[in-house]
């Protein structure tokens, strides 16, 4: 199932709700690994084939020769740290206010220039030769003519005057642009440094999640390596048969036809998740009860702690009133799977145990054992995590009414 989830980089709702926060931890941990690994695989990729383009492509003759200081190293000016040069800010204003003093001055030479052009063609009737009129028509010419240049010599004064205006509200309306422009600029980068500061952030977090899941796995192979050395898993289970007989033992399942039970049928679509129960009990009785789910070490009969399709809040109403260790083992009513749910110190906790490949682990570990029985004897000797105080299971919730609630997958 973990498999199955790492490689799709999918889990869905129902199966994501039925794990602990500690659960949730480890796989988010081990889906962010995945993650990680295959974007080096794609950089690994990337760069052999930019090496591969690069040793085709003809090497170009041209070079690039830095200037070198006293000390015979790359010469480096760095603005603002020597005592004459200008703060940055008022740079910025100098190169801004020459620009728009330039495009003022285009503009009032292009405006001067069709000003001048109108002026000559609405005034350029009114020259008179002398040689082609008597005195008076001279005369009066020559007075038409002063006039005409006094009115031609004001339409230039209110020409100029305009121009001078228009050319000092541009330069101002540039200048408020560029201004606009720079503190967008200073924005942006303010912006960008705030996103540099995060991603350090999220770095950082990446690497104390690496952390923590490196050290989840080594102590999940040290517990394992520890109890294999032991050897205590084998010799408990015997002892704590033969010491601890159930004296309220739960009802043997009817007899059936096992022969039937253990060919799987070829029209059943296998699935993580379901809400439909009968796919479930079908999924448990066709899958899990020919390898014997919920039965004792000598599948003789039904383990105590074992339970039926019962909700969460079944559960945990059946550990209520119980101390620190107390468990029971329950077949999800949402997944193919099985639940964990005990009590500790903090209150009733729930690890969701993964059923898939003929084996048995809690989602997120690294032990596999070949039935629940040995998964439940295991920790009844070796604590469920390493975090914080060191849990067992110490006594198995049994039935509490007089029909178990796992009649339904058996009969």
């Amino acid at each position: 199932m973990l498999q199955q989830i790492l490689a799709d980089m999918y889990i869905e709702p129902e199966l994501l709700s039925e794990l602990n926060e500690e659960q949730k931890q480890v796989l988010f941990l081990k889906m962010r690994e995945e993650q990680i690994r295959r974007w080096g695989e794609r950089e690994t990729r990337l760069e052999k084939e930019e090496a591969a383009r690069l040793k085709d492509k003809k090497v170009s003759g041209k070079f690039v020769s830095w200037m070198k200081g006293l000390d015979d190293d790359v010469w480096v000016w760095v603005m603002g740290e020597h005592r004459d040069d200008k703060p940055y800010d008022q740079i910025c204003d100098e190169i801004m206010a020459e620009r728009a003093a330039l495009q003022a001055q285009r503009e009032a030479e292009q405006l001067r220039a069709r000003k001048e052009a109108e002026l000559e063609k609405r005034f350029s009737g009114l020259h008179v030769e002398p040689e082609q009129v008597v005195l008076s028509d001279q005369l009066k010419a020559r007075e038409e003519q002063r006039r005409a240049d006094e009115e031609l010599e004001e339409e230039r004064r209110k020409a100029e005057e305009e121009l001078r205006r228009l050319e000092q509200e541009r330069k101002q309306q540039i200048y408020i642009s560029l201004k606009e422009k720079q503190c967008n600029k200073h924005t942006h980068d303010q912006q960008d440094n705030h996103w540099q500061q995060t991603l350090q952030k999220s770095k950082a977090a990446d690497v104390r999640r690496r952390s923590l899941a490196k050290q989840t796995m080594e102590d999940h192979r040290r517990r394992s390596v520890k109890a294999l050395e032991r050897g205590r898993v084998a010799a408990v289970t015997k002892a704590f048969a033969s010491s601890n007989p159930d004296p309220n033992p739960p009802p043997k399942p009817k007899p059936r036809n096992t022969s039937a039970a253990l060919s799987r049928k070829a029209g059943m679509r296998r699935s993580f998740s379901t809400s439909s129960l009968d796919h479930i009990i079908r999924w448990f009785r066709e899958e899990q009860f020919p390898l014997r789910a919920g039965f004792q070490s000598d599948h003789s009969r039904i383990a105590p702690w074992f339970h039926g399709i019962i909700s969460r809040e079944q559960a945990e109403a059946l550990l209520k009133e119980g101390g620190p260790g107390l468990f029971l083992v329950r077949v999800s009513e949402r997944i193919f799977g099985y639940v964990l749910s005990y009590r500790s110190k903090e209150g009733v906790k729930h690890l969701l145990i993964d059923a898939s490949e003929n084996c048995y682990m809690l989602l997120g570990d690294q032990i596999r054992f070949t039935s629940l029985s040995e998964l439940v004897e295991y920790h009844q000797v070796e604590p469920l995590s390493s975090c914080g105080e060191e849990e067992f299971l110490l006594q198995a919730c049994g039935q509490t009414e007089a029909t178990a609630d796992y009649t339904e997958l058996f009969t």
